[in-house]
C-alpha cells in the first residue's frame, strides 16, 4: 500500500517572505536543458521563459537549434508573438525583419543593406534527445558528455514529468544527498550511506536503493552523475527494474524553478512487462516527487542548517556548487555584490 501525507489545505497556506530569499544568484552557471529535441520542429518556433526572460528557440536553415532573445532588437516586438520561420531565419510580425540561426539581420524590408544588429543568444547543444544553452560569461568552459540511454533502443520511451516549485535549483539539487528524506520520503529502511566524489564540474555518488515497491523488495544500485548545476543523470539497476532517469532543472525566474524528470526505463524481455513497470513506476514516484515539491514550496533556506552525524551530504554538495557562482568584483557596489554572493556552507 502506498500512504501519502495529506496536503490538503497548502494551497491556503500564507507564504513567508523568507521562502523568496537566498544569498546566492538565481542562476548559476553551466549547461541547462530547456526543451527536448521533439519538440524543436523545423520552421516552427518554440516559445520559452527561462533565467528571468523571454526566448525563442528554433531551427536555421542546416537545421541546427538556436536559443535567442525573443524581443526584436528594431522596436521590441515579440518574435515568437506572431513571428514565423522564413527558410531558417526567424520573422519579427511587427515590421519583417530577419535573423538567422547565429542571431544576426539577415534582412530588413525597404533597407539598403540589413541593420548591423543582432539577436542575444547563448551557446547550444544538442544531443541525448536535448537541447542544452550554457548560461554564463563568455564561451563554455566545459562540455556535456552524451547520455547513451537516451537514443539506446534498449530503452522504452521516457516518462516526462516536468513540475515547477518556489525554489532555488540548488536546493532541488541538494535533495539527492539529503540521506535522512530517504527514509521519511521514499520509505528506504534506514538513510543511504553517500559519499560526494567531485571532479571539477562534474561529481558522482555510489550508493544502493532498498525499498518495498508495491508489496516487492527492491534491492538496487544507485549511482548518480552530476553535471554541472542544470543535469543529473541517476542509473539504478536490479533485478525487478532497471531506469535511468535525469533529472534536469532550470531556473525559471528569482522565485520559481522547473524540474524536469525523464525516465528511461529498460525493456524487459517478457511480453507486456515494460508499460507494468512504466506503470508501477508512475504510482510510486509521481506522487513521492509531488510530496517533495509541496514541502519545497514552503521551505526556507537554511545557510547554516542543524545536521545530524549521519547527514553529511547536504555540507559536501554546497562546498561542489559553489564553483558555480562567479566571484563578486571587488569593485562592484555592495548593493550588488549581495546578488553574488556564496552560501556560506
Amino acid at each position: 500500500m502506498i500512504f501519502r501525507r495529506d496536503r490538503s489545505g497548502l494551497a491556503e497556506l500564507t507564504r513567508d517572505p523568507r521562502a523568496d530569499q537566498y544569498p546566492m544568484p538565481m542562476v548559476p552557471e553551466g549547461w541547462y536543458a530547456l526543451l527536448r529535441s521533439t519538440q524543436l520542429r523545423p520552421g516552427k518556433i518554440a516559445n520559452l521563459h527561462y533565467f528571468g526572460r523571454a526566448l525563442i528557440a528554433f531551427r536555421g536553415s542546416d537545421g541546427r537549434a538556436t536559443v535567442r532573445d525573443a524581443h526584436c532588437p528594431h522596436y521590441g516586438a515579440h518574435l515568437g508573438a506572431g513571428g514565423r520561420v522564413v527558410d531558417g531565419q526567424v520573422e519579427c510580425p511587427f515590421h519583417g525583419w530577419r535573423f538567422d540561426a547565429d542571431g544576426v539581420c539577415a534582412s530588413a524590408p525597404f533597407a539598403t543593406r540589413p541593420p548591423r544588429v543582432t539577436l542575444g543568444g547563448f551557446p547550444v547543444r544538442e544531443h541525448s534527445g536535448l537541447i542544452f544553452v550554457y548560461f554564463g560569461a563568455g564561451e563554455p568552459k566545459w562540455e556535456l558528455p552524451e547520455i547513451p540511454e537516451a537514443t539506446d533502443r534498449a530503452y522504452a520511451r521516457p516518462i516526462d514529468d516536468a513540475l515547477r516549485s518556489r525554489i532555488h535549483i540548488q536546493e532541488m539539487r541538494e535533495n539527492i544527498v539529503d540521506e535522512s528524506h530517504f527514509h521519511h520520503i521514499h520509505g528506504q529502511s534506514e538513510p543511504p550511506v553517500q559519499d560526494l566524489i567531485p571532479d571539477g564540474p562534474r561529481a558522482e555518488i555510489h550508493s544502493r536503493f532498498r525499498k518495498s515497491v508495491l508489496g516487492y523488495w527492491v534491492d538496487n544500485s544507485f549511482d548518480v552523475f552530476m553535471y554541472g548545476p542544470g543535469v543529473m543523470v541517476v542509473r539504478t539497476a536490479g533485478p525487478m527494474i532497471t531506469m535511468t532517469a535525469i533529472a534536469l532543472t532550470n531556473p525559471i525566474d528569482d522565485t520559481t524553478s522547473e524540474l524536469r524528470m525523464l525516465y528511461y526505463v529498460r525493456r524487459n524481455r517478457i511480453p507486456f512487462a515494460t508499460p507494468i513497470l512504466k506503470l508501477a513506476f508512475r504510482l510510486v514516484a509521481f506522487g513521492e516527487v509531488r510530496e517533495e515539491l509541496a514541502i519545497w514550496d514552503h521551505k526556507i533556506h537554511r545557510p547554516r542548517p542543524v545536521l545530524l552525524p549521519h547527514e553529511k551530504g547536504i555540507k559536501a554538495l554546497r562546498r561542489w556548487y559553489a564553483q558555480f557562482y562567479p566571484e563578486p568584483d571587488a569593485d562592484m557596489p555592495i548593493r550588488f555584490r549581495m546578488d553574488h554572493m556564496r552560501s556560506p556552507i
